[in-house]
């Protein structure tokens, strides 16, 4: 089996080429790690990037969610906690934004926090080609969030760095 390394924050991670996700598929996703400034998402098992995907953002990606409205997608790390087969996005799963440190933040500056941060698809039969157009959201084709939706169990932890 033919392997490279794969750095991500420092850290080295094994990407093998050998394995091929297909929708009968037994492999575990263990974790999920989203380069907001690469536009990428990756499925991990164990230590082995099983897959990766182009993202859409936000529409203001850049730095951490902090209040209803803002379009910023958040940085942190937060837990897949529902899956949605009947999302306006054709398929979503959600991110458990806002935490407690999430919340406690917004209330001191007298706002809401937001929510109803998902990992989803488009409401369009094909890719929506508009850059960063979610209102906070991790945005992949209705192809890819099939295949994801497949892969990834409630309670997977999720890593989203700057």
């Amino acid at each position: 089996m033919f392997r490279r390394i794969f750095i991500i924050s420092g850290m080295s991670w094994v990407i093998s080429t050998s394995i091929l996700i297909s929708s009968s598929s037994q492999v575990k996703v263990t974790e999920i790690v989203v380069k907001k400034h690469k536009r990428r998402m990756y499925l991990f098992s164990g230590n082995e990037i099983i897959k990766s995907y182009k993202v859409d953002l936000g529409f203001a990606p850049e730095g951490h969610k902090k209040f209803e409205g803002d379009g910023k997608t958040p940085e942190g790390t937060y837990k897949i906690d529902r899956k949605n087969r009947n999302s306006k996005y054709h398929l979503s799963i959600g991110i458990s934004y806002p935490n407690a440190k999430d919340q406690q933040f917004a209330k001191l500056k007298g706002k809401l926090p937001g929510g109803d941060i998902f990992i989803h698809g488009t409401d369009k039969p094909f890719r929506w080609f508009q850059k960063d157009w979610t209102a906070g959201c991790i945005a992949v084709s209705n192809k890819e969030i099939r295949e994801i939706f497949k892969l990834v169990r409630i309670g997977t932890p999720i890593f989203i760095e700057p």
